[in-house]
């Protein structure tokens, strides 16, 4: 799959986006190569070579290696900067306790930084304009797919893996910016404004659907979905559901967590670099082969040679670095000295235990997750744009289990895989879930947290020291820089709140309550101008 998404550019559904002709998630897929719909569909070979463009809008940018032909224009967003997870670590990291951007000069970077950000900020514009571009993408091969899929049913799995990617974007959509057009095929005519839950029903409709057609657990080759992911993304769904639609679907969120944990995934015992913990192979070159991807849903593919982006794993491995921290440890050619995190996620792990040795003492110990370069940088995040101001992080890295950096001998983009949905996630899923009274048990979810920290290397708990703020911290020790942390934080009714606060939080040194309109990303005001038939979230 990874040089199928390399090789797809053949089929290029270049889709230039320009601020007088955005159809807002209605974008025409057009050809401008010498293939015609006709040759790509013409073969389940040429319909696969397809489907890896659905699956590559996620992790490319474009059509030409890192940078050179867009698939959004640059005057929109810069094509580095545009890659889907890169924006969402902007987003959903950047903007809470998690961490930092030192880039102070980056147009928009200090508004997210302080939770300040406009209708003009180019990070929520480039994640908009990334979702809109991708459901047009699976639109466009649902449709064109549909009659070959009459006579091949592998191309029936592939039109459902598009409609998985469909969801998953809309999800992305729901939980950012609220209500959005609903649209699942190529027109030419203005869409209208879906309100959340009219799309919150969408998804959950499609992926209620898709947990009994796609492929069974465990039997689509690497890096392709099938059964499992979409009920642990149902699962995450119905999590957030109070939020998106204002009734709580935590017994649901139990169900659907149930059923993706009965598949055939599970999680990572590995330590393939004998260090103690198999936590960190998650993280590694070789993620996708040390025993990682077992742990693996829904992930997205990085190659240092077939896959380059300045994006994706080449940014949350090379921005981190910076100070004393060697960049060949990393198995990169240097760092961008960018990314820290806050004392708020360093303090998660420091909590206290009940454990005593045989003296009735308390048992000393340190939790691996915590994957800190504390040499030479401050505990406080005093100072934005200075590197060695807050605590770096080094849970990303370009080598392998034995210490081997990636294929790219230049040194700019690591082989790292990225883990969109993971086994932990739905492990912590079901466990908040059980917390917040869905049902379940807890004697369950507590042996779901004792797994996690016991393959961390940190200690068990008992179910007596169950409760939601355990869980929430603990999914911010498992999951932190992984596109979650917004998400927790709203549903736990801390992310805008003033009674939680962490450094330069609403612009503030230590931290300030901001307004609860912030919660949801302004709709770009391109979009608005576009199309009569939407509104501006509001109070932007």
């Amino acid at each position: 799959m990874k040089q199928n998404i390399f090789l797809i550019i053949s089929l290029s559904f270049l889709l230039i986006f320009s601020t007088s002709c955005v159809d807002d998630l209605n974008q025409n897929p057009t050809d401008p190569d010498l293939f015609t719909e006709v040759d790509v569909y013409s073969s389940p070979e040429q319909a696969l070579g397809a489907l890896a463009k659905v699956y590559a809008g996620l992790a490319l940018t474009g059509q030409q290696g890192p940078a050179g032909q867009p698939d959004i224009d640059g005057s929109i967003i810069d094509e580095g900067f545009s890659q889907y997870t890169r924006i969402m670590w902007n987003l959903n990291e950047a903007t809470t306790d998690h961490g930092v951007i030192g880039w102070l000069s980056d147009p928009g970077v200090p508004e997210i930084n302080q939770l300040s950000w406009d209708a003009n900020n180019p990070w929520t514009k480039g994640m908009y304009y990334r979702m809109a571009q991708n459901i047009s993408f699976a639109n466009s091969f649902i449709e064109n797919a549909a009659n070959l899929a009459q006579s091949h049913s592998s191309v029936v799995d592939y039109v459902n893996e598009a409609r998985f990617i469909r969801a998953y974007c809309y999800t992305q959509l729901i939980d950012m910016f609220g209500d959005v057009p609903l649209v699942t095929a190529v027109s030419a005519e203005l869409p209208s404004q879906a309100t959340r839950s009219e799309l919150f029903s969408f998804v959950e409709n499609e992926l209620t659907d898709l947990a009994n057609v796609l492929p069974s657990s465990g039997t689509n080759e690497y890096g392709r979905v099938d059964q499992t992911a979409a009920s642990a993304l149902l699962s995450r769904l119905y999590l957030n559901a109070e939020v998106y639609t204002g009734q709580s679907r935590f017994s649901e969120a139990i169900t659907q967590a149930e059923n993706a944990m009965s598949g055939s995934y599970s999680i990572n015992n590995s330590d393939g670099n004998n260090n103690g913990t198999a936590y960190d192979e998650l993280f590694l070159a070789d993620n996708n082969t040390n025993g990682a991807q077992n742990e693996f849903i829904f992930v997205l593919q990085f190659d240092g040679i077939k896959t380059q982006t300045w994006g994706g794993a080449t940014f949350i491995v090379h921005a981190p670095i910076g100070g004393t921290m060697n960049a060949a440890d990393f198995g990169v050619n240097g760092g961008w000295g960018g990314l820290r995190t806050t004392k708020g996620l360093v303090d998660k792990f420091s909590y206290s235990i009940t454990q005593n040795n045989a003296d009735g003492e308390p048992i000393s110990w340190s939790d691996p997750r915590a994957m800190f370069h504390t040499d030479g940088q401050t505990y406080e995040t005093e100072k934005l744009a200075t590197f060695k101001s807050g605590y770096a992080v080094t849970k990303f890295k370009n080598v392998d289990t034995n210490g081997v950096a990636g294929s790219d001998s230049a040194g700019n983009h690591p082989d790292t895989d990225l883990a969109l949905i993971r086994l932990a996630e739905v492990y912590l899923n079901y466990a908040e879930a059980v917390a917040r009274g869905g049902g379940g048990s807890i004697q369950t979810a507590t042996s779901y947290i004792n797994e996690l920290r016991t393959r961390a290397g940190a200690p068990t708990i008992t179910s007596s020291e169950f409760n939601i703020e355990l869980v929430m911290d603990e999914r911010s020790r498992e999951l932190y820089w992984e596109g979650l942390r917004r998400s927790d934080l709203i549903r736990d009714g801390k992310f805008v709140s003033g009674a939680y606060l962490w450094p330069y939080k609403g612009g503030a040194a230590n931290g300030t309550g901001v307004s609860s309109h912030l919660k949801l990303f302004p709709i770009p005001e391109d979009v608005l101008l576009v199309n009569p038939n939407m509104k501006q979230n509001p109070n932007y």
